[in-house]
Parts: structure tokens; C-alpha cells; sequence
């Protein structure tokens, strides 16, 4: 490539960054506008305040968050100096000098920005233009640059950071002093080149002998989220390097260490969320807004981290800490070596959705039901029919609108027909009514099966209208009953109860509950075994995923809930699918915080409670398979073949993903697996 095309591509490199300016801070605006965070100020630098999905919303709350907890403690452990300094690098339209001076915090403090000369002219205009901007900088100049607006505390210029000479010469002439500043990179590095981000790394720590160095960045590649975030950013031309050089905390920590900086500590948002925000600051901030994306979120709190290091006097003083007493905990599984493997169902096949609900009818034939897609909500009802050895869709149309739900259950009753229950349209629309499922098959051609929903009507003490729960088929004496448990609900985020329903006689029935009394929980797995069931995982009172393996076992009078020790104990996780496969519960993917990756798929043998987990070899899917708010079905009578369908979600502001095709996932390996570990000593 000539040197002029290095030039161009450089230069739309450039411009394209400077854009990412512009959707970060209408981003910020929406987020303050809705009271995630008080900010006067930033709505003066966009042209007109748009409102952002809860998602983003959140997102942007704890990137503000994070920084503003690390500028906030850097100013405390400096109180005492006579001047301190505050060095942001890409700064863009950030608000930070406003909102502090306003907020009255910055009392020998001097706040030096720096970004593109072009993003610093449109800053330096829009002080301008704008009184409350000017009133904050009672003796500002509007100047031509580098040096764009001066005032006694406040400097903007406009320089090219990956020019070491022309930003100190700048820096300089403008009065930083290099002393005790904060130095402030903002999603702001991660667009150079590694070898230049680095760089600018190093000569921060070689020309400040004291200093302190706060980023907010994004890790973890490699799994599917980190691969549309990648992608996202690519198709805007601003590609995000250093993540794939240093893909997660302690690759950064290094990153650190190794040019001249002499502490440094790194957290990811999870961990900054659970573990440095108080318990009523993330309850103040959950009740903002409806909410039903949790998967989502904490897989973006999982894929940015906010790092302090330090040099000098300033490594004594604590900014940032790792939380000794946080509910989510380190754990690294034991993972087995040999991996699962999956393949696409038939690329003719596809099923876009994610929150469907999904039953096996007989072999070969599977009823899909409502969930969300690229075009909205699904109102169809789906049959996925395998003829001979090849597998297509049959789509019909019973119900109407009655299907438009989400994260609803679907329960399959033999010789009866399927039940589906709950579910929602939106998180402040849960769904209060039970439909029955019949159907008709004709033995030559299931092309002709009649599929029909009907409302049914039930008598007793419904319970409240939820979603993310569990239903499960339960015989007690001689009565088929639905067992309902857990869930949310429009106010409530995580439920406890646990109802039946008799489907002989339609009614809401007591029967006596004893025992363990298990967490409350949504999207939790919940599988018949042994005239009871088994409940793993789900999500938590405080958004905490769990881990707790519990059995519902039959009594004379009624059922008895049991908790089960597992060895290893499993990562806590949720948004899983489940399935009891002999004496093995094989749990399916999920969303889990407490390590990296992505989980795959986990054995429990409900007899010896020894558990497995293997990762799932996804190389030959031609997509980012997520597997969260999926559904799946055993395939075979040996279980030896999982279909997974669906699955997905909007991965914050990097758009939609949603699986493409129906998968199926090779269970044979785990299972031999399990069955040689849990063979009599003198078997083996």
C-alpha cells in the first residue's frame, strides 16, 4: 500500500472514531434523562435527546458509573495536595469539568481534554454557543488551536495523542505540570493500533513520575458476544484492537506492569456492579425501568472492564479495589478435555427467535410456539417434522394472537395433548391465561396434522401471571398435575411460589410441600425425575445466578423438596436448558458471571451427584452461537442427540444476533463419559 492510501485509511480510520463520539454521548443523555445518573450538562452537546432501550440505558449508566466512582476516589486520596490534575485523553463531548465544578468537587483541580482537533473545534463551539457551558468558565477564550478553549481550570485541545512530541510540546505550553495527575482514557485507546495505545501506556508512565492511569475498555473476544462486538465495530470502520492482544483483566494488569506502571487492578462491570456499588444504589437503578434483558446485560458488564494503575506516591492511595465480600465469586471449572460437539439441523431450516417454548408431540415431530424474532413477536404456531432422515418446518396458525408471548412454557401431557402457560408481551404485560393444546395426526403424512389451541378454564387460586418459570408434569395418586414454579412478574423480579394445577379437573389445588425451601428463582430448569422433579440454576434475588441442585421427591401426602451436594459443585448460571437423560440431568448452556467463557454443557448423575463439564466445539457453525433463551429437545430414546432451537438477543448497541438454524448437539461423548465415572470400582 502506498503511502497516500496509508494516508486515507488512517485519516476515514480517524473520522470514523470521532463518530463513535457522537452516538456515545446521545447515549449518556438518554441515560441521564431517565435518572440513572444526574447531568445537566451533557444535553448541551447533542442536537436533539433521543431515548435509548433500558439495555443501553444501563449500559451507559455503568460506564458513568465506574469512571465517575474512580475520579470521585482520586480526588479524596488527593484532598491534601496543593494542585491536582485531571489529563482525559478522547475526551469528546464528555461533560466531566461541568458536572464536577457544578457538583463543587473540583477546588484546585485543573481538567485538561484532548482529542482530535476537529472534535475539539465542535466542543470549543458548542462552550460557546451555549451560557450554562461559558457561566462554568467565567474567564474562557475561544482560541484557533491546538489550545481550542483556555480558561484558568479548563483547557481543550485539539492534538493527535499518537504524537509524543506535538502532545507534550502542547500539554506543556498549555501548564499541565507533570505531577500527580489523573490520566483518562475512555473507550479511547482501544481505536489505535496496539503498538501505538501501548505506547501512549509507556510514555504516560515515563513522563509522569506520579501519576495515576483510569480506562474503561472492552475484553473477551473470542466468545460470541465478543465476536459481534468485533464485528459491529468493524462495520464502522473504528476496528477495537488491544482487546485481542490483552483479551481479559489480567492480560490488561500485565499490559500495565510491563511499561512502567508499578500497581494496577482490573475489574470487569460485573464485578465493579455486585461487588463495589451498594446493595440500594443497584435496587434504585433496577426499578428505573421495565427490564427483562439480563442475559444481555450482564454479558456486556462481562465484556468491558475499568482499570487503575498507579506510579509513585499515588500506588499507596486505593481507588479501585477488588470486593473481598462479592456474591459473585471466582470459579473456574473443571472442564474436561474432550469437548461436545454440534452441528446445523439443514440450512433449509431456519428459526430466528429468541424466548420460544418447545414440546416433543411424538417422534419426530416438535411444536414451536411464540418467542421474538427480527420482525417482532411470533404469532404462529410451528411443527418441526422429520421425514425419513431429513427434517423441515410446518407452520400453522390455530391460535391467533394467543400465541404473542415470550419465555412462556410449554408442557407436554402424553395421550392428552400440551399446556402452555404465561408468559409475556412486554415486561409490563405478563400473560394470566392457560391454553391446551390438542392435536390430531395423520400417521402417512404430518403435513396434515390438525394442531388447536383452547383457552382453558380453571378454577381455584390462580397464581400471578409470570414469566421465566417452570411447569412440569407431576403424578400424584391418581391426578396429572402442572407444577408451576418460580418466575417474575411485573413487579416482582424473582418468585418463590410453587402451585398446582390438576389438569383432570382444571383446578388450582393445594397439595402439602415440605422440606428445603429453594430460592426464588426465574429462568431456571425444572425436569421430571422419579415422580418428582430436579431444579438447577436460574437467576436470584439480586440478579445472582445460582447453582443449588434441588429435588422434589413424592411423599404419602404429598412432595418433599430435597437439596442435592454436588461434587464438583457447578458454576452458577441461568437461561439453560435441561433435560434428565437416564440418571444424568444435562444441563445446556446458560449465562454465568463467576468465570470467562461461555458455559457449554454440564452432567449431574442424580444417583452418586457427580458432575462434568465440557465445553461445546462450535468451529463447524458459521455463526456466533449463543446459547441463552433457546429451547431444546432430545432427539433420540438414548438421548445421544439434543436439538437446540433458537436463541440469542440483542447485544447491547452492537445490534441483534439471534442463531440462525436449529443445531444439534452430540451428546455421546459425556455420556460414556459419565457412565465410566460412575461404574462400580471393580467395573473399571
Amino acid at each position: 500500500m502506498s503511502l497516500i492510501n496509508i494516508q486515507k485509511k488512517k485519516h476515514g480510520e480517524d473520522a470514523a472514531v470521532q463518530g463513535t463520539n457522537d452516538s456515545s454521548v446521545v447515549s449518556k443523555v438518554s441515560a441521564a434523562a431517565r435518572g440513572y445518573f444526574h447531568d445537566d450538562f451533557l444535553r448541551h452537546f447533542v442536537g436533539k435527546v433521543s431515548r435509548r432501550a433500558p439495555l443501553i440505558n444501563r449500559g451507559y449508566y455503568i460506564r458513568w458509573k465506574a469512571v465517575d466512582h474512580c475520579v470521585k476516589q482520586f480526588l479524596r486520596v488527593t484532598d491534601g495536595c496543593e494542585r491536582r490534575q485531571i489529563l482525559s485523553l478522547g475526551a469528546g463531548f464528555d461533560s466531566l469539568y461541568f458536572r464536577l465544578h457544578a457538583e463543587g468537587v473540583l477546588e484546585r483541580v485543573s481538567v485538561y481534554e484532548v482529542d482530535f482537533p476537529e472534535v475539539a473545534r465542535r466542543k470549543a463551539a458548542l462552550i460557546s454557543g451555549t451560557h450554562s457551558l461559558k457561566d462554568a468558565l467565567p474567564d474562557c477564550e475561544i482560541l484557533a488551536g491546538p489550545v481550542y478553549v483556555s480558561s484558568a481550570y479548563y483547557k481543550l485541545l485539539g492534538v493527535d495523542v499518537r504524537n509524543e512530541k506535538e502532545a507534550e510540546e502542547a500539554l506543556s505550553a498549555a501548564g499541565l505540570q507533570w505531577s500527580s495527575p489523573l490520566i483518562l482514557s475512555e473507550v479511547v485507546l482501544t481505536y489505535m493500533e496496539t503498538c501505538w495505545s501501548d505506547a501512549v501506556i509507556g510514555w504516560a508512565a515515563r513522563i509522569f513520575p506520579q501519576a495515576m492511569f483510569v480506562m474503561y475498555e472492552q475484553i473477551r473476544p473470542g466468545d460470541p458476544f465478543g465476536t459481534v462486538m468485533q464485528n459491529h465495530f468493524l462495520k464502522l470502520n473504528s476496528k477495537i484492537h488491544a482487546l485481542c492482544q490483552y483479551p481479559d483483566t489480567v492480560a490488561q494488569t500485565e499490559r500495565f506492569l510491563g511499561r512502567g506502571w508499578e500497581k494496577c487492578v482490573c475489574l470487569d462491570m460485573n464485578q465493579f456492579y455486585f461487588g463495589l456499588l451498594t446493595k440500594n444504589e443497584r435496587e434504585r437503578v433496577e426499578k428505573l425501568e421495565p427490564f427483562d434483558e439480563f442475559e444481555e446485560w450482564h454479558q456486556k458488564c462481562s465484556h468491558y472492564f475499568i482499570l487503575t494503575a498507579s506510579k509513585g506516591s499515588l500506588t499507596s492511595q486505593v481507588v479501585l479495589i477488588f470486593p473481598k465480600d462479592t456474591p459473585i465469586p471466582v470459579i473456574k471449572p473443571d472442564v474436561e478435555d474432550q469437548p461436545v460437539t454440534v452441528r446445523v439441523m439443514a440450512e433449509s431450516l431456519c428459526v430466528e427467535a429468541l424466548g420460544m417454548a418447545s414440546c416433543l408431540l411424538e417422534p419426530g415431530v416438535m411444536l414451536l410456539t411464540g418467542g421474538c424474532g427480527r420482525r417482532g413477536r411470533n404469532t404462529a404456531v410451528t411443527l418441526l417434522i422429520k421425514d425419513h432422515t431429513a427434517w423441515r418446518f410446518a407452520t400453522v396458525e390455530p391460535g391467533g394472537k394467543r400465541c404473542v408471548r415470550m419465555y412462556h412454557s410449554m408442557t407436554f401431557v402424553p395421550g392428552w395433548g400440551a399446556v402452555i402457560l404465561g408468559g409475556r408481551t412486554s415486561p409490563l404485560n405478563p400473560i394470566d391465561d392457560v391454553l391446551r393444546v390438542t392435536y390430531v395426526t395423520d400417521q402417512f403424512n404430518h403435513e396434515n396434522m390438525l394442531v388447536s389451541l383452547e383457552k382453558m378454564v380453571c378454577n381455584g387460586a390462580a397464581p400471578k401471571p409470570r414469566w421465566r418459570h417452570s411447569a412440569t408434569l407431576l403424578s400424584h395418586g391418581d391426578r396429572n398435575y402442572l407444577f408451576v414454579f418460580g418466575g417474575c412478574t411485573e413487579r416482582e423480579l424473582v418468585l418463590g411460589d410453587a402451585h398446582f394445577l390438576c389438569l383432570e379437573d382444571q383446578q388450582w389445588t393445594d397439595v402439602p410441600l415440605k422440606g428445603y425451601i429453594p430460592e426464588p428463582r426465574h429462568s431456571h430448569s425444572a425436569c421430571a425425575y422419579r415422580q418428582g422433579l430436579v431444579v438447577f440454576g436460574g437467576l436470584g434475588h439480586g440478579g445472582i445466578p445460582l447453582g443449588d441442585l434441588v429435588l422434589l421427591k413424592p411423599t404419602s401426602a404429598g412432595f418433599c423438596w430435597e437439596k442435592l451436594n454436588v461434587c464438583p459443585a457447578l458454576v452458577p448460571r441461568y437461561s439453560h436448558t435441561a433435560h434428565v437423560i437416564g440418571e444424568n440431568l444435562v444441563v445446556v448452556g446458560g449465562v454465568w458471571l463467576q468465570t470467562d467463557g461461555v458455559p457449554g454443557v454440564a452432567v449431574i448423575n442424580l444417583t452418586t451427584k457427580v458432575s462434568v463439564e465440557v465445553h461445546v466445539d462450535t468451529s463447524v457453525v458459521p455463526w456466533p452461537l449463543m446459547l441463552h433463551s433457546f429451547c431444546s429437545e432430545v432427539l433420540d430414546s438414548d438421548g445421544a442427540e439434543m436439538v437446540l432451537i433458537g436463541g440469542g438477543g440483542n447485544c447491547f448497541s452492537f445490534g441483534t444476533h439471534l442463531n440462525f438454524h436449529p443445531v444439534v448437539l452430540d451428546l455421546r461423548p459425556v455420556l460414556q463419559k459419565m457412565a465410566h465415572l460412575n461404574q462400580p470400582p471393580q467395573e473399571k
